[in-house]
């Protein structure tokens, strides 16, 4: 009998995971789990530090205390471009130890290359939804959100919700699926060129298409219906759900994930530490995620688990595999 070798980037799983409508017409992609960060309108240099993880007070004031710095000079475009450290003509979130290091390799760094830009310090710290909106002007792009890489694209339809269809390849043995594609389909017509608008970081595991308006409305850990979710995924996740009598979720690209959707706060809370306590106790390999129900009280975008394969519980970014 003849051997056959399949190629498993050839097995492409694609569904659709739902719509969204973006009525400012920017639209953000961010880590969902980084919006309790989200500054809005606001400066963030009000931003409590506990949210950022900071417990350690000299660093927290050195953090809260950054600096952001435009580029300015007749070659600031080109300054900024070879420069490399951050997207854009705008340094943000300097911390304030780092501003004369920071200042004396960028004019190093203008003097070897032979060009005619400066750092100069802004009034105040940019709010987040006036970086996306730069960016969003400037053709798409991305920008800082306390170091984690954000993207705004501006010129999206308002008036419509738009589909998110998504595609997972299984890349075999080792490796499982992962994340292949990720689109906002803002039309019927078929795509003419690509071009690169950046990087989002995602460390929570999950991303977010959102309207830029509405995400000055979010409300992260305060569920607004009293609900919460909790999900658990990983090498102990069947074990755990035995245990526990946890039902699989259910969501887009969350098939072997388990818990509970749809629960009081307290009772979702007390199913967390339970599963948590129970992972800690036995070593078992395994991430327990508490999610309450954010939502600004109107269509803010959709929110999507990168969890195609729980037993690594890896990050990724759209449109890319998972890391």
């Amino acid at each position: 009998m003849e051997e056959v070798t399949i190629d498993s980037l050839a097995v492409e799983d694609v569904f659709r995971l739902a719509d969204v409508s973006c009525p400012s017409g920017t639209l953000v992609v961010v880590d969902g789990g980084h919006l309790g960060v989200w500054s809005g309108e606001r400066s963030p240099a009000g931003t409590d530090p506990a949210l950022l993880g900071l417990d350690d007070p000299v660093m927290a004031a050195e953090v809260l205390g950054s600096v952001d710095f435009a580029v300015v000079g007749p070659d600031a475009s080109a300054a900024a471009r070879t420069f490399d450290r951050q997207p854009g003509a705008v340094l943000h979130d300097v911390p304030s130890g780092r501003v004369a290091e920071l200042t004396t390799m960028f004019d190093e760094h203008c003097r070897t290359a032979g060009l005619d830009a400066r750092l100069a310090a802004l009034p105040e710290r940019e709010p987040h939804a006036r970086r996306a909106r730069r960016a969003a002007a400037e053709g798409g792009g991305g920008f800082l959100v306390f170091g984690v890489p954000v993207v705004a694209v501006g010129g999206v339809p308002a008036d419509r919700h738009l589909p998110v269809p998504a595609s997972r390849v299984d890349h075999g043995e080792g490796l499982g699926p992962r994340w292949c594609e990720m689109p906002v389909r803002m039309g019927e017509a078929e795509t003419q060129s690509s071009v690169r608008l950046g990087d989002v970081g995602v460390d929570w595991a999950r991303v977010l298409f959102g309207d830029l308006d509405a995400l000055s409305g979010w409300q992260h850990d305060e569920p607004v219906d009293g609900l919460a979710d909790v999900a658990f995924g990983g090498a102990a996740a069947q074990e755990a759900a035995a245990r526990f009598s946890a039902p699989e979720l259910g969501e887009p690209g969350e098939s072997r994930v388990r818990g509970w959707a749809g629960l009081p706060v307290a009772d979702a809370w007390e199913k967390a530490r339970a599963v948590q306590s129970w992972k800690e106790e036995t070593g078992r390999r395994m991430m327990v995620d508490f999610r309450p129900h954010p939502t600004t009280g109107r269509s803010c975008g959709r929110c999507v688990p990168l969890r195609p394969r729980p037993e690594s519980w890896t990050s990724a970014t759209p449109g890319c595999s998972a890391r």
